[in-house]
């Protein structure tokens, strides 16, 4: 994996030609210590107590029945999270990995919640196989940006995903459970091919990955949770012909890195929140069988 680090004694992210390299070769970055430790403190007690993401939290089906949940928002406001997405360091850290000139826009942020012994699992897919649906015109204008809250291993369902596999370009999806999964005959054919890897993470490290990269991950069968934020990024040049949240149309109005800390932070409960009857990656298209 490749690592990132911050410049010693400040928040300027570094990101030369080999990283920019190494992401387009590889379909991720790995970025150690992203988040100091009193941030994602911070985040994660914010994510336990606030109660409006209990209240909006989707519950996904996998293929064996067990429950994966997320709360998923998309106008990145003034709370905690908001600060997290539209702090100085992610949007730099994103920007030249975009194919474009055009300013960065949030998609969606969501809360992934694996809770112990009952967390559910991923399936194979490229996150593009949903916002296919939501017709995006570039996958090579969209990115993600996973945040471990806490410790992410292959005990307790850590993300997998096969390296280098973004270069596939869209695969055909369909359903798995309320999930939507990828053709897993091209995902027998890409682990022959490519390299598995398991992205074991710690709290405040940040996976930055290709809208087109093959991943997944594994039940929490384990004693402890496995929690997470990514956020999801697109280009203002990027349009969207099926997609009626609007804050992908809108540059974002980038905060100090500080902010996490030192801003006051609202509650959650002001967030424009998905709600499950209105994501199009559920709604069949005649495409998925």
């Amino acid at each position: 994996m490749t690592l990132l680090l911050l410049v010693p004694g400040s928040n300027i992210i570094t990101m030369d030609k080999k990283l920019i390299n190494d992401f387009n070769r590889d379909g991720y970055i790995l970025l150690k210590g992203f988040f100091s430790k009193e941030e994602v403190k911070k985040m994660y007690s914010t994510a336990i107590a606030d109660d409006v993401m209990r209240k909006n939290a989707l519950d996904l089906n996998d293929q064996s029945g067990k429950k994966t949940r997320l709360s998923l928002w998309f106008t990145p406001g003034n709370d905690v999270f908001g600060y997290m997405t539209r702090s100085r360091r992610m949007i730099d850290a994103i920007t030249p990995l975009l194919d474009t000139d055009s300013p960065v826009c949030h998609f969606h942020s969501k809360l992934m919640q694996k809770e112990p012994r009952v967390g559910g699992a991923w399936e194979w897919h490229q996150d593009y196989g949903y916002w296919y649906k939501n017709q995006f015109m570039f996958p090579d204008q969209l990115i993600s940006v996973m945040i471990a809250l806490t410790a992410a291993n292959k005990q307790n369902g850590c993300l997998q995903i096969i390296k280098g596999s973004h270069k596939l370009g869209r695969v055909n999806h369909g359903f798995a459970g309320e999930q939507v999964g990828a053709d897993m005959t091209m995902v027998d054919n890409a682990l022959k091919t490519m390299p598995l890897i398991y992205c074991e993470i710690d709290p405040g490290d940040a996976l930055i990955f290709h809208s087109n990269l093959l991943h997944r991950s594994e039940a929490n069968l384990s004693e402890n949770p496995r929690w997470s934020i990514i956020s999801c990024y697109s280009s203002q040049s990027n349009l969207a012909y099926n997609e009626t949240s609007t804050a992908w149309q809108v540059p974002v109005d980038v905060v100090p890195d500080e902010a996490i800390l030192e801003w006051d932070a609202e509650t959650l409960a002001k967030a424009d929140f998905l709600k499950k009857e209105n994501d199009p990656a559920l709604k069949e298209t005649g495409w998925e069988k």
